[in-house]
């Protein structure tokens, strides 16, 4: 690991109180007259409580950074320098030390989630198919896999370029190569000349992973230019831990972007998704009409929250490598007792065995255990799964109560 370590609660405290002070301080600094915020409103949340001075993540929550902008590249604005160079170096350690990247390879920001993060690689690819190729949006498409997150349909009516789903098996989940070049030639024969892959680290329903090589096969057979993002927005802070030589990260040439979904797995605040991309790629989304902003925008958001940044990086360095594989070790040992228990009794499930994801068939539970338990439907109308999650909450006595009930 070059970037990823474990610092104690005062080193933390230190660097974040440094980082603050390189900020803008509305309440010393009485010249800032052009930013259009201040700290949080002090009749709402006073910034004098004793409390405070211990929590750096909550003074930085009060000062209210804006991370506007890309910080891994160019100019930022110069009002909130020392938040922006902790999200920078959140970028640089998830690139590297858990996705392999080459150092200073990447560029990437703190995201509202992995729907924004989803959003942002399609727009860029987009964009890059119409300036490069002179593509029209009727001959770009998105192919990805039926459990796919809807973030990709959501992009694909956004951005007004078709989404071709591709079938996966019933029970294992896998898409097949037969299935992909079939869809392509057919979407080849309507006119679409150029295609954005979007392959799952870890489904949002079955927590199931896509071989990238299904795609890329198939296009490099047929000569057709594509650009593969990774979803790992519930994945990616566990799979490549518990799966170190897998094939979705930068060590792969196809490989373009990463979705991370930091508010899953690393229980960061709600709202905070991260999004990583090679260099050079970001540009084809300035938006040249932000003139006002310092290095202008080009993120989909806009003004993004700086304690969010922070937040990761705080979790991050609380538990350092391996403090983190000691937590997915933990969560994976929950997981496989829950799948053993299942086994015993005959109940079907599925579980890709580096996930922390059980999706149980619906007609092995009952409908007020699965209410019970808060058991999530792949539909709410009607259900043919249900998944489970293991996260920390969920420890073995809970386990145990659920096998109980079903056992009923």
């Amino acid at each position: 690991m070059k970037y990823w370590k474990r610092l104690s609660a005062s080193e933390q405290d230190r660097i974040i109180t440094e980082a603050l002070e390189k900020n803008i301080s509305y309440a010393q600094n009485s010249y800032s007259l052009g930013v259009p915020a201040s700290q949080l409103d002090e009749k709402v949340f006073d910034d004098k409580v004793s409390f405070l001075k211990d929590a750096p993540l909550l003074r930085t929550y009060v000062a209210n950074p804006n991370h506007i902008g890309c910080h891994t590249m160019g100019n930022s604005e110069l009002f909130f320098a020392g938040t922006q160079k902790l999200e920078a170096e959140v970028i640089e350690l998830l690139s590297v030390d858990v996705l392999h990247a080459e150092e200073n390879s990447c560029d990437g920001f703190i995201a509202a989630g992995g729907t924004e993060a989803n959003l942002q690689a399609c727009w860029i690819y987009r964009n890059y198919y119409a300036k490069e190729f002179g593509a029209k949006n009727v001959e770009i498409v998105i192919i990805s896999s039926e459990d796919t997150h809807y973030s990709i349909p959501k992009a694909s009516n956004l951005l007004s370029i078709d989404w071709i789903s591709v079938p996966v098996d019933p029970e294992s989940r896998e898409i097949r190569s037969e299935e992909v070049k079939s869809l392509v030639q057919k979407a080849v024969a309507q006119g679409k000349k150029y295609f954005i892959v979007v392959t799952n680290m870890g489904t949002t329903m079955f927590g199931s992973v896509d071989d990238p090589h299904i795609y890329s096969d198939v296009f490099k057979q047929m000569n057709l230019p594509f650009c593969m993002h990774v979803d790992g927005a519930f994945g990616g802070f566990i799979y490549p831990i518990s799966q170190p030589e897998n094939l979705l990260n930068f060590h792969s040439t196809d490989v373009i972007s990463i979705t991370l979904d930091a508010h899953k797995m690393l229980q960061a605040p709600y709202g905070t998704g991260v999004f990583l991309i090679r260099k050079n790629w970001m540009k084809y989304v300035y938006t040249e009409e932000a003139q006002y902003v310092h290095g202008m925008d080009i993120t989909l958001n806009g003004s993004r929250s700086g304690t969010n940044a922070v937040a990761v990086w705080m979790i991050l360095n609380t538990y350092g490598p391996f403090g983190w594989l000691e937590k997915i070790n933990k969560l994976l040992y929950r997981t496989t007792y829950l799948c053993d228990k299942l086994l015993t009794r005959k109940i079907s499930f599925y579980r890709n065995t580096s996930m922390n994801i059980v999706t149980i068939k619906a007609n092995a539970i009952k409908e007020d255990v699965a209410e019970k338990y808060g058991l999530v439907p792949d539909s709410h109308d009607q259900p043919n799964w249900y998944k489970i999650v293991v996260m920390d909450h969920v420890d073995l006595d809970i386990l145990e109560k659920f096998i109980a009930d079903l056992d009923k």
